[in-house]
């Protein structure tokens, strides 16, 4: 079964919720791509996940709404899609466990971030995600793109604000648009890209409307413990830098050995 977490969205005044990742980013590679998935909705909504696990997705709450249906989509070499059916729901009331399904994904998991860390102004991060890659217009989505976005304003645990380096947020740019919410946000630790963040929101230039401004970013380090507590629950194993966090089953086999 493939389990789908969400977690609480912070959203501004001026924010608009993402879609797609505009500016021209280009098609993301396997290591920023790899654990990238698509959750599609019966009310014709879809998002963007990162794989922490073969059976765990992690998105953001609000793609996930009562009352609809909703499916994972995967693609194969040749972009074909394959739709996979979710089982079942359980809650938190800041930080969602949504969903299962029936058989596991065909991705190369992406690792959970170890600690918080201290976060500055400038600092570079990657975006990875399925949404649009022109506003408004839903078939150029489909595609994982990638963008390296840096840290401005105040950092914080609650919110983190990214912009394109070129064009500070300022005029339009490199950032998350329609199709983009849940998606993954990595930061370099040890030479290896590690989830520290999901997509929320987004904003135009100048913090107007729209996308290619500011991209908002959920930070997961104050989340982790529940991250982890939840995986275990569910019997996934999720990795942790290159460690995996295994399920009780699991580590009982071990010990047994």
């Amino acid at each position: 079964m493939i389990r789908v977490a969400t977690v609480l969205i912070y959203t501004c005044t001026l924010a608009s919720s993402v879609s797609a990742m505009v500016g021209g980013a280009p098609p993301a590679g396997k290591e920023t791509g790899g654990a990238v998935v698509m959750l599609t909705g019966s009310r014709g909504t879809f998002c963007s996940g990162v794989a922490l696990a073969r059976d765990i997705v992690l998105t953001a709450a609000h793609c996930v709404q009562p009352g609809a249906n909703y499916k994972l989509v995967e693609f194969d070499d040749a972009r074909q899609p394959t739709l996979k059916d979710l089982a079942g729901i359980a809650h938190h009331p800041d930080f969602d466990v949504n969903a299962a399904m029936r058989q596991p994904l065909q991705v190369v998991p992406a690792p959970l971030v170890s600690a918080g860390g201290p976060i500055a102004a400038g600092d570079r991060f990657v975006v990875a995600g399925y949404g649009v890659a022109i506003p408004g217009d839903g078939k150029s989505a489909g595609t994982v793109r990638a963008a390296a976005l840096v840290a401005t304003g105040q950092p914080g645990t609650l919110q983190i604000r990214l912009a394109d380096p070129v064009t500070k947020g300022e005029l339009p740019g490199l950032g998350a648009c329609t199709g983009d919410s849940g998606a993954p946000v990595y930061r370099e630790i040890g030479r290896m890209l590690v989830v520290i963040g999901i997509v929320s929101w987004s904003t135009g230039a100048a913090a107007s409307e729209g996308c290619g401004g500011l991209t908002g970013v959920t930070p997961l380090a104050r989340y982790r413990a529940w991250i982890i507590d939840q995986a275990v629950k569910m019997g996934a194993a999720l990795l942790l830098s290159r460690t995996p966090i295994l399920p009780p089953e699991v580590r009982q086999q071990g010990d047994a050995r």
